[in-house]
């Protein structure tokens, strides 16, 4: 027996194999705290030799997850506890509140568990008479099984889905009017989970305003903007219109501004567009007057008759251009259309050039040297120019890279 003793004092505790079994963190023990319980007198040097090396030290262990720096918390509620109190709310056992509802029926309910689960209940009751063990509350204006899925809500949390999307308005309305959040989280979610329609939306909106859910709102009111000629024919819009005018004026505003900005969006792209095709011009222009294409290029060099496509999307286009201007009896700025759109093309390259004096591009340093003599107001507007024809080549660059980088 004595032996059994000695033996079970090396055995770890169950709550040590527990802790090594759940990975827990252990922290390094101090030693000097550690080793004089460790020691035992010692009579011999046989008695010390029979008496087995104590295990080492546990080392520091530290786990690292994720989710480290938030609380642990435990939100599992097993079945069977849910059952329990769905069962103490059906069968009503010891129950001392009754709940009048609209058609005059009664849902019974335990004191208690109202107060804790409502602050807003707890109040009502604290302020009721008892009659005969029973205390009377009044819940109006809701039918009785939305009334009866509330209150069971309280208990278990417990509720039929299909009931839910029966009563889920009258439900948002109560959880909201008793401070029941778990409840309204759950009515909101329904609600954003695709069960908004044309014809309710607007009922929908307004609910969310009065029980303060602003993201529901949101979502109300980007599904009214997007359909909003189908949904303005509705009956909800036509009540909400005579009832609540303001709403009705905070909803157009809403489709005027959402429709101006997409007409901004829109004439911002076709503005970019258009940068990014002069850019690509500036592109083909440089490419043809050093390195030729097809059947035009630099008189330093002779062009093959057969080549392959031209990379360059614009060069097709600038080469009638070139050879138009090459050719034609006016070409004076003003005079001629196409030679006009030539000469603002020479320019920009100008302002966009970095080497004027090893360029193949005509009139290059000319435009260069021009530029001293320009007003202020043509040198902003030109320079405006020239940092939108770039910063739409970057967007496209940046935008290109970020694809490349995703493949």
């Amino acid at each position: 027996m004595a032996s059994l003793a000695i033996d079970s004092a090396w055995l770890p505790s169950p709550s040590e194999s527990l802790c090594r079994s759940l990975n827990v963190c252990v922290e390094e023990a101090n030693p000097a705290d550690i080793l004089p319980a460790l020691e035992a007198p010692m009579s011999s040097v046989s008695d010390n030799c029979n008496i087995p090396k104590p295990p080492p030290l546990p080392s520091k262990v530290r786990m690292r997850t994720k989710y480290s720096k938030r609380p642990l918390e435990c939100s599992l509620v097993p079945k069977e506890t849910k059952n329990t109190w769905d069962k103490l709310f059906k069968e009503g056992y010891g129950v001392d509140v009754c709940i009048i509802t609209k058609d005059k029926s009664c849902v019974l309910a335990h004191s208690n568990i109202l107060s804790i689960a409502s602050p807003v209940l707890s109040n009502i009751l604290s302020r009721s008479k008892v009659k005969h063990g029973m205390r009377y509350i009044k819940i109006p204006g809701v039918p009785h099984d939305a009334i009866f899925m509330f209150i069971r809500f309280l208990y278990s949390s417990c509720y039929e889905e299909e009931e839910l999307r029966k009563f889920v308005l009258h439900l948002l309305v109560l959880s909201h009017s008793y401070s029941v959040l778990p409840l309204k989280r759950v009515c909101i979610c329904l609600l954003e989970q695709g069960w908004l329609t044309r014809e309710n939306v607007i009922d929908v909106l307004q609910l969310a305003k009065n029980c303060d859910a602003p993201r529901l709102a949101f979502i109300c009111v980007r599904m009214i903007v997007k359909d909003f000629k189908s949904i303005s024919s509705t009956e909800g819009w036509k009540v909400m219109k005579r009832a609540n005018p303001a709403l009705e004026q905070e909803l157009v505003e809403s489709v005027v501004e959402a429709d101006s900005r997409k007409q901004e969006r829109q004439r911002k792209m076709e503005e970019k567009k258009v940068y990014l095709q002069l850019y690509e011009a500036m592109e083909a222009l440089l490419h043809i007057c050093k390195d030729g294409c097809r059947t035009i290029g630099p008189r330093d060099k002779v062009l093959k008759g057969s080549q392959v496509t031209c990379n360059f999307p614009a060069c097709k286009g600038l080469e009638t251009l070139v050879r138009h201007f090459s050719n034609c009896k006016t070409r004076v700025p003003g005079g001629c259309v196409h030679c006009k759109r030539m000469w603002q093309l020479l320019e920009l390259h100008s302002r966009m050039c970095n080497e004027p004096d090893s360029c193949k591009v005509p009139l290059c340093r000319h435009f260069k040297e021009k530029m001293q003599q320009q007003s202020k107001k043509d040198e902003t507007k030109w320079k405006l120019l020239v940092s939108k024809v770039i910063a739409a080549k970057n967007a496209v660059g940046s935008f290109s890279s970020r694809r490349s980088c995703l493949s």
